[in-house]
């Protein structure tokens, strides 16, 4: 399985043709990327796209699929988010063989929309973890990412209040032991970014684009 994972800053190169020069199986968006921008990438290569949504991207909450209609509020409607994706932001959803745990969002800072104080996301993280424990039990398989927007508390955020990470991240890491931790948000601006790890988990920035490939 080999993954096409982009994050935050759009790659002009990759909006064209060129894409074709790095194959992939599957598209991982972690956030704040156009959905123009997934969509292409996904259709480009003809793979699945599946994506947390981050910080400066439409409010997607709400929308729900009905008889192959986008639906909400009962009422049919265009789902802003990129045709064909699947946003796994508070699900468990199994694509390309992997199992993928989402939470987007950054922490709060202003009114805009998929933003999070620390409080709630602690409860929308602990949702996440019970539906991937009921998932365990139905079939036994673990998560193999957790993909999120932003990264855990001092695991690579900055000190400034819209960058800072999830103190909550480190517990949902304890509780699902997944092999990776995928974020974006925060932009290296030319410096080297290390993986990081926690437990058995690596925490990669993916920010601008990756070629990752999952045994």
């Amino acid at each position: 399985m080999k993954a096409l994972v982009v994050a935050d800053e759009v790659e002009e190169r990759l909006w064209t043709s060129a894409v074709h020069h790095h194959p992939a199986d599957l598209v991982i968006g972690a956030g704040d990327l156009p959905y123009a921008y997934l969509e292409f990438l996904a259709s480009a290569l003809d793979v699945p796209c599946v994506f947390v949504p981050g910080n400066h991207d439409p409010d997607l909450s709400g929308y729900t699929r009905y008889g192959g209609l986008s639906m909400k509020d009962g009422f049919p409607t265009v789902w802003p988010g990129p045709a064909g994706g699947v946003n796994a932001d508070g699900r468990i959803v199994d694509i390309g063989g992997l199992r993928f745990a989402g939470l987007g969002g950054s922490v709060r800072y202003n009114d805009g929309p998929n933003q999070w104080t620390q409080r709630q996301q602690a409860r929308r993280a602990r949702r996440l973890v019970r539906r991937a424990r009921f998932r365990r039990w139905r079939d036994g398989r673990d998560v193999d990412v957790l993909l999120t927007h932003a990264p855990p508390r001092h695991c690579g955020d900055r000190e400034d209040p819209p960058h800072r990470g999830f103190d909550c991240l480190h517990r949902t890491i304890e509780s699902l032991r997944p092999k990776w931790l995928l974020h974006g948000h925060i932009h290296p601006h030319g410096e080297p970014v290390p993986d990081r790890v926690i437990g058995g988990t690596t925490v990669r920035n993916v920010v601008g684009h990756r070629i990752m490939e999952f045994v």
